[in-house]
């Protein structure tokens, strides 16, 4: 006789933080190493991936569909955080404000406008890679 399943558990506050901590965290490595070099390294997006599913696993997720809706969630925090604060310095660079400034005004259409223009095709490809990545590890 097999023993009983034991019962699933919901994501503690741990998980959660752990999660929010690994996106903050690959957002903030993926906006330096682009301020860095100059350029918008979209293939991160498929590192922060693999930073998220490993996030959930250190945080107890049951496999299944709430993971891997958390872990592609998780990675499209980073895309667009890391999108947001690199096009925010930038920009705040050439009006003398600092990046926290500069982000908490930029406005989401001149930001959505200043991302198409940064991120190429090569850049689009790597993020929709990402999410892929995101979907099959944290499922």
């Amino acid at each position: 006789m097999t023993p009983p399943a034991p019962p699933a558990r919901r994501a503690s506050w741990f998980s959660w933080l752990l999660l929010l901590l690994g996106a903050c965290g690959f957002a903030a490595v993926w906006v330096l190493l682009s301020l860095y070099s100059g350029r918008q390294n979209g293939w991160m997006a498929v590192l922060g991936a693999l930073d998220i599913a490993w996030m959930l696993r250190l945080g107890g997720w049951r496999p299944g569909p709430s993971r891997l809706v958390a872990g592609v969630a998780g990675t499209a925090t980073i895309v667009i955080a890391s999108n947001w604060f690199i096009t925010a310095t930038q920009l705040g660079a050439m009006l003398g404000l600092p990046p926290w400034d500069s982000a908490m005004r930029l406005g989401v259409h001149h930001a959505w406008i200043l991302m198409q223009l940064a991120n190429g095709a090569a850049d689009l490809a790597w993020i929709a890679a990402g999410l892929v990545v995101a979907a099959w590890l944290s499922r």
